[in-house]
């Protein structure tokens, strides 16, 4: 069922058009990825979506009381109010809904054969149930942890950076749950643990989302269909990012030889991704598996906890070996480095040496310390302790405030500052427009001041001055934000074909994956962990560590709780209950369950009546709830025998 839908929709600017007669409808429970290069449309699609602008032409229809509301990216607070405040502001509706449920339930029970107010508890009741809104103050409280604003909870919003409230302003939306949802780059300013935990969010709770991101792993995980648009069209393909590469490669084969180079390149990434996909499928299994195995085996011998730890523990000590060393020329040597920021202390005691060839990404939680590391690289901070050595060679340094960058020159003498139209590139000479067309700029651009591009381009313009100099080590910080997908896979393929090292800082795990061949991991107070093999493998680790670790809690926490019995065999009388109640439970859940779906249905409810409903449901819980006690306690029993 559709909620919204774009039919033969226009939109021009001044520069051409954008959309050409394109249509989409978003159904139900679907998470949309819009897909393209920067420029391309996509943000003007969600726009026309959210209705904040205006289509040329076309409709957009809406079914009634549907709500669609999108993450800004700059969003507006009250800015004398507190985080925790601002948040909650944005659930103002069902706290108003939770407080109206409360006051009909002490009524109904005064009044018990008014329908009136049983109709208007149920209405509120499926309103609670689709915005799971229940339980909204535990969530609350671990949407400010996840997202890292527990420290900041009750100081005023004024005070925060940019990242910090948009994280802010995506938190109230998740909360808020609107019934379509919209996101422009949703993992900005959100590290690996945070995607983690919202996109466990969105799919738990079952969002309509459409979004826009570069996070190759994030749109594999959750969108179900991937649209793209190309050429002012909308083209559609069911499935995640290995789909959608898939379906553009079959594409591709059938149009001209015009895009062998484009076909090569995907074909490349969907084999890469098919790789990686296979892996971490086959990893989850296996982690999965032995987390159940753990469940069961626990409530026998709880000691089998540290066994399985204990292996982890190895797996992931075998896979942070460096499988050889070869014999490189060294260009940093850091000695006994430390570095604190105010009373933070951001890196300890760390010694390691970077080779001429090495791979390495910086990874870890905001704040935790990464970007100072590439600033001491640089001398653009000073170590507090230790010292770094280094050798006679030149660095190519990108930062997110392309300082290389000069808004007053035009792109021809910002690569061509002494004159001339080619650069080197690899020892290569090129015209510049050939150079730059493989970072997807047209012609037209080279007259263009560098200050009125946006963003994005400024970003590729900047990688691709950085590979047009003569460098024997670059150092990156964030390359990949605020570029489109197709300008990350030049960059991948640039940065493989380059001879020197390459050090980078990137909360984006897909192009860690593919790139780094050793990872630096920042995990706080000063400790980085060095590291071989994929990010999403450590990712692995460290969360199954982090699971076990969780459930050993639970059970220590439970067996402390117990009271002490005597080791009794089960009664005649536990032995039949404990066999016979999962099926009478079962039973009951289900007719409680068909009850519920009834009362939700006007032509169900009116043939029985609500009273009766009513009635059947009350009775049916009230018996369900000692079933269940009396089977847990026969569980516990087990348990402790």
């Amino acid at each position: 069922m559709a909620l919204l839908d774009l039919i033969d929709v226009s939109k021009s600017y001044e520069t051409g058009k954008i959309l050409e007669e394109v249509s989409l409808f978003i159904g139900e429970k679907e998470r949309i990825a819009i897909i393209g290069k920067n420029g391309g449309g996509k943000s003007t699609l969600m726009k026309i979506i959210n209705a904040t602008l205006e289509s040329d032409s076309g409709r957009r229809v809406i079914q009634n009381n549907i709500k669609v509301e999108m993450l800004e990216q700059n969003p507006e607070f009250q800015e004398d109010k507190t985080v925790r405040e601002n948040i909650e502001l944005e659930l103002t509706e069902i706290t108003k809904k939770r407080l109206e449920y409360e006051e009909l339930s002490l009524r109904i029970e005064q009044d018990f054969d008014n329908e009136e107010l049983m109709k208007k508890q149920l209405e509120i009741a499926s309103y609670l149930d689709a915005h799971n809104a229940w339980n909204i103050d535990d969530k609350i409280k671990r949407i400010i942890e996840e997202f890292d604003l527990k420290e900041h909870e009750n100081k005023t919003v004024s005070l925060l950076s940019g990242g910090e409230r948009r994280r802010i302003a995506l938190a109230g939306l998740l909360l808020k749950k609107p019934d379509i949802l919209l996101l422009d780059e949703p993992t900005n300013h959100l590290d690996v643990y945070m995607t983690a935990f919202l996109e466990d969010m969105l799919l738990k709770e079952k969002f309509t989302l459409v979004f826009i991101s570069h996070d190759r792993y994030f749109i594999d995980k959750i969108a179900t269909r991937a649209v793209e648009i190309d050429n002012c069209k909308l083209r559609s393909f069911d499935g995640g990012y290995a789909d959608y590469l898939r379906g553009k490669e079959a594409l591709l084969h059938s149009m001209q030889k015009e895009h062998e180079n484009l076909l090569k390149l995907l074909k490349s990434e969907e084999e890469w991704l098919r790789r990686g996909v296979k892996a971490r499928l086959k990893r989850d299994e296996g982690r999965k598996s032995r987390v159940y195995q753990l469940r069961d085996e626990a409530k026998k011998n709880p000691s089998c906890i540290r066994k399985i730890k204990l292996e982890i523990e190895r797996e992931k000590h075998n896979f942070n070996q460096e499988k050889s060393v070869n014999r490189q020329k060294m260009l940093f040597e850091l000695e006994n480095v430390s570095k604190n920021l105010g009373e933070k202390c951001l890196i300890k005691n760390f010694s390691m040496r970077i080779m001429q060839k090495d791979r390495i990404a910086i990874v870890g939680k905001n704040g935790a310390g990464k970007s100072t590391l590439l600033k001491l690289l640089i001398d653009e901070l000073k170590c507090d302790e230790g010292k770094i050595k280094k050798g006679e060679f030149e660095v190519g340094y990108f930062d997110q405030q392309r300082v290389m960058l000069n808004d007053d020159k035009n792109i021809l003498e910002t690569f061509c500052p002494k004159g001339g139209d080619t650069v080197d590139v690899g020892g290569k000479s090129m015209h510049v427009f050939g150079y730059l067309k493989n970072f997807l700029f047209p012609k037209e651009y080279l007259d263009k001041k560098v200050g009125i591009l946006s963003g994005g381009e400024k970003n590729r313009i900047a990688l691709a001055l950085l590979f047009a100099k003569k460098t024997d080590c670059l150092i990156l910080d964030e390359p990949t934000n605020d570029l489109d997908i197709p300008t990350i896979n030049i960059l991948e393929e640039y940065i493989q074909n380059y001879h020197g090292a390459v050090l980078f800082v990137s909360h984006d795990r897909y192009f860690v994956d593919k790139i780094a061949k050793k990872l630096l991991i920042f995990k706080g107070e000063g400790k980085i962990l060095e590291s071989y093999g994929s990010y999403s493998e450590f990712l692995e680790y460290e969360s199954e560590i982090k699971e076990i670790e969780n459930y050993e809690k639970e059970l220590i926490t439970t067996q402390a709780a117990k009271p002490k019995t005597d080791s009794k065999k089960l009664s005649y009388k536990e032995n039949l209950d404990y066999s016979t109640l999962p099926s009478i439970i079962e039973k009951l859940e289900n007719e409680i369950k068909e009850t519920k779906e009834c009362l939700a249905n006007p032509e169900c409810y009116q043939k029985i009546g609500i009273k009766i409903l009513t009635e059947q449901l009350f009775a049916k819980e009230s018996e369900l709830e000692p079933l269940i006690e009396r089977y847990l306690e026969i569980e516990d029993k087990i348990s402790r025998l």
